[in-house]
């Protein structure tokens, strides 16, 4: 079964094959998780948004009917249930952003500038746990997962210049969030 696609695991759960199920929690409960660490940066959030996912998927897949990838799909629940989560629970967590930190290409970093870029990673989520839901889902969704805009605009329901704008604003925010932090170092 693991050879099926996706679209054919959601015809076989939909005609009574529960083992189908199954196979596309194991498939994406890993990237289902990363996505809702993301957003919470805990890892028992995370799980609990993982078990909500998938008992909404397990709900809501008899009425799926293949407008979007399943993955595609997936990421908008994953994304819902985040959002929610930090709404009810009033949470601003750290998101990590890696990729705005180039690899050094020697391993063996001198303790100044593995403290300098923890420092700088730590300003980046401290920048990003600052935006509006909205902003920061779209700026986490774009650069952390390197989604396209068309992909996000379906995930959040949202118009692909409403979500170029948002980003705008929320990468705009990042940057004078970090430079107001350096300005008050230097004096």
């Amino acid at each position: 079964m693991t050879d099926s696609n996706d679209l054919e695991l959601v015809e076989l759960f939909q005609k009574g094959n529960e083992t189908s199920f199954n196979e596309l929690v194991r498939r994406y409960q890993e990237k289902v998780y990363w996505i809702a660490r993301r957003f919470v940066n805990d890892h028992d959030q995370a799980d609990d948004i993982v078990q909500e996912v998938f008992v909404k998927v397990y709900s809501a897949l008899k009425y799926f009917r293949g407008k979007s990838s399943v993955y595609t799909w997936l990421y908008r629940i994953t994304v819902n249930v985040a959002l929610n989560t930090i709404r009810k629970q009033r949470i601003k967590d750290f998101v990590r952003i890696d990729e705005f930190f180039e690899k050094a290409d020697d391993d063996k970093e001198q303790p100044d500038a593995i403290f300098e870029k923890d420092e700088q990673q730590k300003l980046v989520e401290e920048a990003i746990a600052t935006l509006p839901e909205k902003q920061k889902a779209v700026f986490i969704l774009r650069y952390h997962e390197e989604l396209s805009y068309e992909e996000i605009s379906f995930i959040l329901k949202t118009s692909v210049g409403g979500l170029k704008a948002n980003y705008y604003h929320a990468a705009k925010k990042i940057g004078e969030y970090i430079n107001r932090a350096h300005r008050t170092r230097q004096i």
